[in-house]
């Protein structure tokens, strides 16, 4: 094992700042991975749990089916998750609301990992605007989801692309250290994972998430880019999950947004 130490200069995701963090490489001993998701859109809500794998094999990590998992509230509401195959565990009843925050307990092979995760307040997309530059004789688009953000400081996003129904595989994310209480005006660059031509549809889901669930794809962000849809990663970015398991435990708002290129 060796640790890495990553130095943020945190343009836009942390303006203003820079922040150290370690890194544990550890690609040859498996660890667990976690990864909930809580939204206050209608539920069922889904947790995924395997073991890490090396990056070769990452398209097909074990999973483990045997676990214990609840998730409660901080108004008294507890649930045990029904497993449902492949790893994945669901709610039953369960429903997201802005404000509160979530507790997930897993218990498995012997360990109890623990996570927390408070769903922030909506802020609501207005719009997705599309950007054209050219440059070398090339077109290139940018996406500006617009929204205005709150007044108070500390709030973060995170977006998910598609194209015509397929999701990058970039992350995205940005906080208000640079537009705080105001329309946001900044891009989400175009990774080129896929290349958006005239006429295609882009799709914007953002994400209202909490200031650790930020940290978490910030890292990934800088460090090595695995895709929205989750996955392990060679590395454990700092998450929200004790006892040393990968992963993110996330309570977010969702909204969503489509334009044309035109």
């Amino acid at each position: 094992m060796k640790a890495i130490k990553y130095i943020f200069i945190c343009m836009i995701l942390f303006t203003s700042c820079e922040q150290i963090i370690e890194l544990d490489l550890n690609e040859n001993t498996s660890q667990i991975v976690i990864e909930g998701n809580i939204t206050d859109q209608s539920g069922p809500y889904f947790v995924k749990i395997t073991k890490s794998t090396p990056i070769s094999e990452q398209n097909n990590p074990p999973t483990i089916d045997n676990a214990e998992v609840t998730i409660s509230d901080d108004q008294g509401y507890s649930e045990m998750l029904e497993f449902i195959g492949n790893g994945v565990y669901q709610t039953k009843k369960l429903q997201g609301v802005s404000g509160r925050t979530y507790s997930l307990t897993v218990k498995a092979e012997s360990k109890i990992y623990t996570a927390q995760s408070k769903m922030p307040e909506l802020v609501v997309l207005d719009s997705l605007k599309i950007v054209t530059s050219t440059f070398g004789g090339e077109i290139d688009y940018d996406f500006i989801p617009v929204y205005t953000d709150l007044a108070s400081i500390g709030d973060h996003y995170r977006f998910i692309l598609s194209i015509n129904g397929k999701q990058m595989k970039s992350h995205f994310v940005l906080n208000d250290n640079i537009d705080n209480g105001s329309v946001n005006s900044q891009h989400l660059q175009n990774i080129m994972d896929l290349s958006p031509i005239i006429g295609d549809q882009v799709t914007i889901q953002m994400q209202k998430i909490d200031a650790n669930v930020g940290l978490y794809y910030a890292t990934l962000v800088q460090n090595t880019d695995t895709g929205p849809g989750g996955g392990t990663t060679p590395s454990n970015p700092p998450n929200n999950i004790s006892n040393d398991a990968l992963g993110v435990f996330s309570a977010h708002t969702v909204q969503e947004k489509s334009a044309v290129i035109k």
